[in-house]
């Protein structure tokens, strides 16, 4: 899965999955845009890694909930490298996974539904708005959106979050259904619980550890558990795969 020569832009790179996701598109050769919202310091530690890997980086600050910041982004990234190869929609509204203090249905606002519709739906929507006239100039191209295997498996009901990722999961079906014929494929990779991240410190041990026993490949996945899936829908070994949802739970989620 050689991505050199290739440009790679990650969402929310600046830590965790994400970072993780951009480390591995450089450490295969790929020359990858970190896009941060506001730690420029830890933006610059994945940049610092992906060329310790072997690639190329730079960082980019951009609210992907702001389509103007977007559109600026996306046309810098284009003007520095030259093209676009890969998106990766990875940046999402912060969240604290803690069963504990979870809302029940009845105590969740809409406003929480939408805050977490524009975050996953509202993001890769500016995203691929800015992104998909480069791509189609082009004729090929690669999206991979993050949801959740909470959209299969609700172990936990976040009713707001775990809604979004789902309305995530459809916006990608329709874009693959629309822009397949155009070369761009359009997938989605859905995780279960990862740790450590900073959204799931919150998730009690008692709870990591009754998803390790129900896991059957008892363990929790790790930020790099993720990349590997991602850097697959990105490459050619998945050339004719849109429209899909890989789920990267160790087997919790089965189909």
């Amino acid at each position: 899965m050689k991505f050199k020569g290739q440009v790679v832009l990650v969402t929310g790179a600046s830590r965790g999955i994400g970072a993780a996701i951009a480390r591995a598109f450089a450490q295969e050769g790929a020359t990858v845009a970190v896009n941060y919202l506001a730690n420029h310091a830890a933006a610059d530690e994945t940049v610092a890694a992906c060329r310790a890997a072997g690639g190329d980086a730079w960082a980019v600050q951009a609210d992907v909930g702001d389509a103007e910041a977007v559109r600026a982004m996306v046309d810098g990234v284009v003007l520095e490298a030259g093209r676009i190869d890969v998106v990766v929609n990875n940046a999402f509204r912060p969240y604290a996974f803690d069963p504990r203090h979870r809302k029940l249905f009845g105590d969740v606002p809409w406003s929480d539904y939408r805050a977490q519709f524009d975050g996953a739906v509202g993001a890769a929507f500016n995203v691929c708005q800015a992104v998909l006239p480069h791509l189609r100039q082009r004729a090929r191209g690669s999206i991979v959106n993050i949801a959740t295997n909470l959209v299969e498996n609700p172990v936990v009901p976040y009713h707001d979050y775990t809604t979004a990722k789902a309305a995530l999961v459809a916006f990608s079906r329709n874009l693959a259904a629309e822009q397949g014929p155009l070369g761009i494929r359009v997938n989605c990779v859905a995780p279960g619980l990862v740790y450590p991240t900073q959204a799931s410190q919150a998730t009690p041990e008692a709870l990591r550890e009754a998803i390790t026993a129900a896991t059957p490949l008892r363990r929790i996945a790790r930020p790099e558990d993720v990349a590997g899936p991602v850097l697959f829908l990105a490459s050619e070994w998945s050339g004719f795969m849109t429209g899909q949802v890989l789920f990267v739970d160790g087997g919790l989620v089965m189909k």
